[in-house]
């Protein structure tokens, strides 16, 4: 039994936010976020295939994107959850086989 792809977006989304301020170095939080995207990525493909892997991986960078611009107005938190439920919802659909 493998970790859900959502999970890991999830984790990564808020786990890389919660470890880049906690820790006040931003790259640290990338590397988090990194290695749980690339994580949700493969498990993506061996379930669906290469396309929908590529797909939940432009969406996962897409939401780490947008979260900054989007945070300026609605605060830091609640911009983080949002687009990690956006993501999360994303790889549950792109990660059915």
């Amino acid at each position: 039994m493998s970790i859900p792809s959502s999970l890991l977006t999830s984790a990564g989304l808020i786990g890389g936010f919660a470890v880049a301020r906690a820790s006040q170095h931003r790259h640290w939080g990338g590397v988090v976020a990194a290695g749980a995207g690339l994580g949700a990525m493969e498990i993506c493909r061996r379930r669906a295939g290469v396309a929908p892997a590529l797909a939940l991986g432009a969406t996962y960078g897409t939401a780490l994107a947008g979260s900054h611009p989007l945070a300026k107005k609605i605060g830091a938190w609640p911009s983080v959850l949002a687009v990690t439920a956006a993501t999360a919802t994303a790889a549950h659909l792109l990660s059915r086989r």
